[in-house]
């Protein structure tokens, strides 16, 4: 079965992606939308706005990045300088340090670039197509979440009616956690990108970094991507720095202010303000962010925390699949006496309450 579904997912991913995050939007969206309505403004209209005011938002931040990478772009001249510097010195530091000739220093760059040119269409290919690719899911993800806003009320009759009467009441109650569940946990990551993306723009600030913004904003934003994300970039910072600054206590500093913040991030933000809205403890978290980007790439990174929260939500409500939602989890340390009446019944299958 799980085998039939992540096949199912990596085929179909060019169509589940733009409806999942359709779904996401609409359901972040909601609150504004019936706002709106009640206003006595017409349902399609008021739908219409909530996207559109979405979009503007989207579009304005996209505006301000590209604004700051048009900045940066207009100084990769300098850059280049500055970088051919860096490396006439970090070869003659690997011809003293390690004995290497110059010559044989350039037959391996040789090499290397040579290997990188013959690829080099391939991914200019690439990266036009990925760019192509995603302009069509910003259109589809807009005309989709309008939809299922408008459409809101049909598809949840249609949800309620697959299932027979005796069940309603759980499926309400599936829907209206998943609902409260993935809007909060967008505000929460929302929330999150904000504050990092304002302390390390605030940090870099400080310390005369150039391009402190765009940097500040970039991290916060490869932060999505479990470790790899800030390690990355840190790095890009770092190289940047190299290129625009002379003083090389900026990198000391930049690496451990940097690191700071993402300690403070990662046990005390991230838990309270996004961590505190999905109850997934960290195995089933790391497993499933990979389990994720292996069948969607970067999108599958983003959509696997609401999924697996989902799923727990509806595994605590499914007799016979309780076990699962133990196992997805954080109630480590809880007390049998404090469990869930179902979830204590579940428990009691797998280990017997002594009498």
């Amino acid at each position: 079965m799980l085998f039939l579904l992540g096949s199912i997912a990596y085929l179909g991913r060019g169509i589940i992606v733009p409806i999942y995050f359709s779904i996401l939007l609409a359901i972040l969206l909601l609150p504004l939308a019936n706002a709106i309505e009640r206003l006595k403004i017409p349902r399609a209209f008021a739908d219409l706005t909530a996207v559109l005011s979405a979009v503007i938002v989207i579009v304005l931040l996209i505006y301000f990045l590209s604004t700051q990478i048009s900045s940066f772009v207009s100084d990769v001249p300098s850059i280049k300088k500055h970088l051919t510097e860096h490396y006439v010195t970090l070869r003659d530091w690997v011809s003293h340090k390690f004995n290497i000739s110059f010559t044989q220093q350039t037959v391996f760059i040789r090499n290397t670039t040579k290997e990188i040119t013959n690829s080099g269409g391939e991914y200019v290919g690439q990266t036009f197509s990925s760019l192509t690719e995603t302009l069509i899911v910003i259109v589809l993800v807009t005309i989709y979440t309008f939809l299922i806003l408008f459409y809101r009320h049909l598809i949840r009759r249609f949800i309620l009616a697959v299932f027979i009467k005796e069940h309603l009441s759980r499926v309400e109650e599936v829907l209206a956690e998943s609902k409260s569940m993935v809007k909060n946990y967008m505000l929460g990551l929302l929330t999150e990108m904000a504050i990092i993306a304002t302390v390390n723009s605030i940090i870099l600030l400080c310390l005369g970094i150039k391009y402190a913004i765009f940097l500040g904003i970039f991290i916060a934003i490869l932060n999505l991507v479990p470790y790899i994300g800030i390690i990355t970039g840190i790095l890009f910072t770092v190289l940047v720095t190299l290129t625009t600054s002379s003083n090389a206590n900026d990198i000391l500093w930049i690496i451990i202010s940097l690191g700071i913040v993402h300690i403070v991030d990662s046990n005390i933000l991230m838990p309270r303000i996004v961590g505190s809205k999905v109850k997934i403890n960290a195995l089933m978290a790391i497993t499933g962010v990979l389990f994720g980007g292996s069948l969607m790439g970067l999108a599958g990174v983003f959509l696997a925390l609401p999924t697996l929260a989902i799923l727990k939500i509806i595994f605590d409500r499914v007799d016979g699949l309780e076990p699962w939602g133990i196992l997805l989890g954080d109630e480590v340390h809880v007390k049998r006496s404090k469990l869930s009446s179902r979830l204590k019944k579940a428990t009691n299958k797998i280990i017997p309450e002594k009498e």
